[in-house]
């Protein structure tokens, strides 16, 4: 635990600008190729369903379990009232979550405790690994948490901040993708019960305004991230 703790509160240089924009690069790649994204893209569905569940908790409603698909849907199921802002909130973090959470991490990483972030990271999917209902969710969940802890426990300092910048140039630039394909499928009749239609359905304000918001701020996150990584 010592060592844990050191690890945590320990501040590690920050690392070359090569290094940086070749996390950067790595993280676009895993985007922007479909071959790769296919496979990436279940790490954009944990943060989704993880910020549902996240907000869900935080405004109180109870939250009863989450499910993972391997075709990279996932479901998260809470209780509480059916409107209402609450509900509102809980919807809306979804597809804002993997760049909000790239945009928090962006600013960990300033303060140059990439350790810290990963650490966070673990802490993040061991609790999310408690709320998962069903056996892929249940493995792609571990896997990832299996994957970063292995980097911050055996790795060295500089890989750890490497690693942790290609993950956070990941999640701001996988937003605005999901946010894309929500878009795509909606045109083509396929997302009729999406996040965005829920919403719609709640606020009276229509679905294709609050894809064109998620749109705008996930790009606006990544503005903001590259900024900070940048400084």
């Amino acid at each position: 635990m010592d060592g844990i703790w050191e690890s945590v509160t320990s501040s590690a240089p920050r690392p070359a600008t090569g290094v940086v924009l070749a996390a950067a690069l790595c993280a676009a790649v895993c985007v922007l190729w479909s071959p790769a994204w296919q496979r990436t893209r279940h790490l954009v569905t944990i943060a989704h369903e993880g910020a549902h569940a996240l907000v869900a908790t935080a405004v109180g409603r109870g939250l009863t379990g989450i499910r993972l698909h391997s075709d990279t849907s996932g479901l998260t199921v809470s209780r509480g009232r059916p409107t209402g802002p609450g509900m509102v909130a809980t919807l809306a973090a979804g597809y804002l979550g993997p760049s909000l959470l790239g945009l928090g991490a962006a600013l960990v990483l300033d303060t140059r405790h990439a350790a810290a972030l990963l650490w966070g990271v673990v802490v993040l999917l061991g609790l999310l690994l408690l709320k998962i209902r069903n056996w892929y969710g249940l493995w792609s969940v571990l896997v990832c948490g299996c994957l970063v802890f292995a980097v911050t426990w055996w790795l060295s300092p500089q890989v750890q901040s490497a690693f942790a910048h290609a993950l956070t140039a990941f999640l701001l630039l996988a937003g605005p993708r999901a946010v894309l394909e929500l878009h795509h499928g909606r045109r083509r009749g396929q997302q009729r019960g999406s996040d965005a239609d829920q919403l719609a359905r709640l606020t009276g304000i229509p679905a294709a305004l609050w894809v064109s918001l998620f749109g705008a701020l996930t790009l606006a996150a990544v503005v903001g991230g590259a900024l900070i990584l940048a400084s």
